[in-house]
């Protein structure tokens, strides 16, 4: 069993061996939330290893990931608890046809109760407790951030029919942000704030491998440093660290060994996802790109 971590060091070597490249700024602000036993905000841009980070540290502890992944118009129902209406309904023909009597507190028990994201990390009854991963929260909206800030102060919930459930061990918590809004002040103080962003080319290129076993060397190093040179222009959304692994296998699984316009422009939905960001990075841009990302990865 593995339990907490103790140092910044020790979570570098546990988030390597779980294939996530962790560096030392992301390696310490997962220790501290650990050791202070706060909430940890994750900001950058999509596809840097915000959620992924959430899910290697479920596995480097040890312990169950329950994930709730936020939207527009999401409620606390959802994200705590429901009844079981059928289940209910069932009930109560089944007690008529045994003209039986059922109770309010009958219907209103344990066994009809659904549990949701927080509900379920509050209540969890292992040994140790879990990560609870609060995806995207800037998606939310304002009135669930507001209610999941009192929720995140004590970790406790009242059920009116059951009474209060109180969390005997708080989850860690990961909660990410792609910043499509800024989050309450009221929130981000109540966290620790790590900002990830796009990795060096060293480590973009050692991520690649990593992942994609088996990749030529320089077919590694021409690909993130494409990537990179996509990154510098003005797209409506810039490749990340999971669209340059995307692309690698995509490149990989032809059996290419390194890169060239034809390639490129036959592979490119693997890295950009959107059609104005495809139609920008055509002919001499895309020759540019091509030779910018050969003579980078040669020099490298």
């Amino acid at each position: 069993m593995a339990g907490r971590p103790g140092s910044a060091e020790e979570v570098r070597r546990r988030f390597d061996e779980q294939d996530y490249l962790a560096d030392e700024g992301t390696a310490t602000a997962v220790f501290l939330a650990l050791q202070l036993g706060l909430p940890l905000l994750l900001e950058g841009e999509p596809g840097v290893g915000k959620t992924e980070a959430a899910k290697v540290l479920a596995a480097a502890l040890g312990v169950p990931l329950i994930r709730l992944q936020c939207y527009e118009g999401l409620t606390a129902s959802e994200a705590l608890y429901d009844w079981n209406y059928q289940r209910q309904l069932l009930a109560i023909r089944l007690a008529e046809a045994q003209h039986s009597s059922l109770s309010e507190a009958d219907l209103f028990g344990p066994e009809f109760l659904q549990e949701r994201p927080i509900l379920r990390a509050v209540r969890h009854a292992g040994p140790r407790p879990p990560v609870l991963l609060i995806d995207e929260i800037d998606r939310a909206d304002e009135e669930f951030e507001a209610f999941l800030l009192e929720v995140l102060s004590d970790f406790q919930i009242t059920i009116p029919e059951l009474g209060t459930i109180v969390a005997r061990r708080r989850p860690a918590v990961i909660l990410t942000s792609n910043r499509t809004r800024e989050l309450h002040d009221a929130l981000k103080r109540r966290a620790l704030f790590h900002w990830i962003g796009h990795p060096s080319i060293e480590r973009e290129i050692a991520i690649v491998r990593l992942r994609v076993p088996g990749i030529p060397e320089r077919l590694a190093g021409e690909a993130a440093a494409f990537v990179r040179e996509l990154r510098g222009l003005d797209l409506a959304k810039p490749p990340g660290v999971a669209e340059t692994i995307d692309w690698a296998m995509a490149l990989n699984a032809l059996g290419r060994r390194e890169i060239d316009a034809e390639v490129v422009q036959q592979t490119l939905g693997s890295v950009l996802k959107y059609r104005e960001d495809i139609d920008a990075v055509q002919d001499e841009t895309l020759s540019r790109l091509v030779e910018a990302a050969r003579t980078a990865a040669a020099a490298g």
